[in-house]
């Protein structure tokens, strides 16, 4: 679920293709990588969610720890 937060949740971007906007944060990136997969756990863990482009480019900006 997308909700508001007052801290960045980091932003994971998970494809080198700039037309192909997946991401997540943080919490899931250090689950994807101890497990090495996308198990069947993964997708219950992160609740993955579609979001427009416009959202996507804010939670981006909101999210990143650059």
């Amino acid at each position: 679920m997308l909700a508001p937060t007052d801290r960045a949740l980091g932003f994971v971007e998970n494809s080198s293709d700039p037309d192909d906007l997946q991401a997540w944060r943080d919490d899931c990136e250090a689950m994807f990588e101890q497990e090495q997969e996308l198990i069947d756990a993964f997708p219950r863990f992160n609740d993955m969610g579609v979001v427009c482009c416009t959202s996507y480019e804010k939670l981006r900006a909101r999210h990143s720890k650059r």
